[in-house]
């Protein structure tokens, strides 16, 4: 049944409304986005039924092992946004080239990236994945989509969002006004506003990280966990929760919905790439909503915002969350390494003949 909350549609007509000289094709191409997100979402409510579930056999330019869903989600991207004339390319993390829009569609004046389906290593044990967008503009509106038009800093998204497939599906969106959370109704396939100007809270007692990874860390981020492990007896003065679920939608939801903060930080365990996480759809557009609600995204040296990309894959560290945590972990790694006070002899398990000390 029809209810008193705004549509997805009317919360895009009154945004543009407050820009008198908009044309109105940043929203029809939100509308496209989120068509493909309607889409993809039924999908992964029935691929137990239709057999796409598991592994698709061939792995992407990332070097990761495609899931089925991998490879439908990304059509469904193509397919939901190659016609309507707003876009003049796209670029997708299973894709090793920016995508052309086929001769056949006019071209327009933005660019989209996306990973199609995020955290899908998720989906065969029935937890949250979700899908990630930014919109840039392009070069040369009308004209095909060259790689380097692709390379902005994430100052330059128009827009930027995500869609989390759990218990509902949720598309969360920023056209630089903040950021609202808008749920699908499934009987009238209909976004609805249920949340409006989400903030992070500033201050918070839980953060996400994977610890697996600790003998690789960088001092500042052993430094950081190991204060939040000492709990309320530590510099700290307070108990910390640890949270992780190894899908950076999941994550970045949980966080604007509660509050945290999440390390993905640059370590050693490949010392030839600066971090996990894609800059351009995927550090970039959670970066924007989580500055537009009032939190931090840094790499741990620098906002993430400000990197400029020079490779369409580019990789990266990602720290994000509430304002003092980032603060502090950003600081922690301007300051000197003799100053961290990390020693990792007083630490019986990580020391030097600690189980997971790295070799170096």
């Amino acid at each position: 049944m029809l209810t008193e909350r705004s549509t997805l549609t009317q919360f895009l007509i009154e945004e543009r409304r407050r820009f008198p000289g908009s044309s109105g094709e940043l929203n029809a191409l939100i509308h496209d986005v989120a068509l493909a997100c309607k889409a993809i979402s039924r999908q992964i409510a029935s691929a137990a039924l239709t057999g796409v579930l598991g592994k698709h056999g061939a792995v992407n330019v990332q070097g990761e092992q495609q899931q089925k869903l991998d490879v439908v989600a990304n059509d469904l991207f193509l397919r939901a946004n190659e016609w309507g004339g707003q876009l003049a390319g796209m670029a997708s993390e299973e894709l090793d080239e920016p995508y052309p829009i086929p001769p056949q569609y006019p071209r327009g004046k933005y660019l989209l990236t996306f990973d199609p389906l995020d955290g899908s290593s998720n989906i065969d044990v029935n937890v949250s994945v979700g899908s990630i967008f930014s919109i840039l503009r392009a070069a040369v509106p009308g004209e095909p989509a060259k790689t380097e038009d692709f390379l902005q800093p994430g100052t330059e998204q128009v827009a930027a969002g995500y869609a989390i497939y759990g218990p509902s599906t949720v598309l969360v969106l920023t056209v630089g006004t903040g950021v609202h959370a808008f749920t699908l109704d499934p009987d009238l396939g209909e976004f609805f506003l249920t949340r409006r100007d989400i903030r992070v809270p500033a201050t918070t007692s839980e953060y996400a990280v994977n610890t697996s990874n600790r003998r690789f860390w960088e001092p500042a981020v052993m430094r950081y966990i190991d204060e939040c492990l000492q709990g309320v007896n530590g510099p700290r003065g307070k108990d910390f929760n640890m949270r992780w679920v190894a899908s950076l939608v999941a994550e970045a939801h949980r966080i604007l919905t509660r509050g945290g903060v999440f390390l993905y930080p640059r370590d050693s365990k490949d010392p030839t790439k600066e971090g996990r996480l894609r800059l351009l759809y995927e550090a970039n557009p959670v970066a924007l909503l989580i500055e537009q609600a009032g939190g931090l995204a840094t790499t741990g040296r620098e906002r993430v915002l400000d990197v400029v990309p020079t490779e369409l894959h580019q990789r990266i560290g990602l720290v994000f969350g509430a304002r003092d945590e980032v603060e502090r972990i950003t600081r922690y790694h301007h300051e000197a390494p003799a100053a961290d006070g990390v020693d990792e002899q007083d630490h019986p398990l990580y020391g030097l003949r600690g189980l997971f000390r790295a070799t170096t």
